[in-house]
């Protein structure tokens, strides 16, 4: 089912047929920098099914990112409720196989879930926790006209990671 398209984009729920393309950035080191271990092929199954079951009890997840010329998977977007220090806030997600990094997709499809957040889900505020030394995911986040506002750790394959808050406001995105 397709969520969303921009110009160069289409965004769509993922399906099981979507496996072989989702480990091919789950399971690439590179990619998953940030995570600090590539996947497993049972860690890339459950994360697929995490999203299946965010489609069906809040309407929403990380989408497959499709070029809208030739159909192929470039990644995954979309809008995933994610723990903040006990709170879940609606982040802006994103995760693309390295092959098609630095083309602008991420910013192209993080800022279509952001208006898809305001604009379908009427949400008043949205945001993304990135790791802190993920640069180019900073900068994705700033380009959307998100804003740093806290620091904290997260605790993810038995470490402590610094990460950063952004978010952007209804009012802010309105202007």
């Amino acid at each position: 089912m397709i969520i969303l398209q921009t110009p160069r984009l289409v965004l769509r729920q993922m399906t099981q047929d979507d496996l072989p393309a989702l480990k091919r950035t789950l399971q690439d080191p590179v990619a998953m920098t940030a995570y600090e271990h590539a996947f497993s092929d049972q860690e890339s199954q459950d994360w697929l099914d995490r999203q299946l079951a965010r489609y069906d009890r809040d309407g929403f997840g990380l989408w497959a990112v499709a070029s809208r010329e030739t159909g192929e998977w470039l990644g995954q977007c979309g809008i995933s409720m994610q723990d903040w220090n006990g709170v879940l806030l609606p982040e802006v997600g994103y995760l693309f196989e390295r092959a098609h990094w630095h083309h602008g997709y991420a910013t192209e499809a993080a800022m279509a879930c952001r208006d898809y957040a305001f604009e379908t889900l009427r949400l008043g505020e949205v945001f993304t926790i990135i790791r802190d030394t993920n640069l180019p995911s900073q900068r994705v986040a700033e380009r959307c006209g998100m804003t740093r506002r806290e620091t904290g750790i997260r605790r993810y394959y038995g470490m402590d990671m610094p990460h950063y808050l952004y978010s952007i406001r209804r009012e802010e995105w309105e202007k």
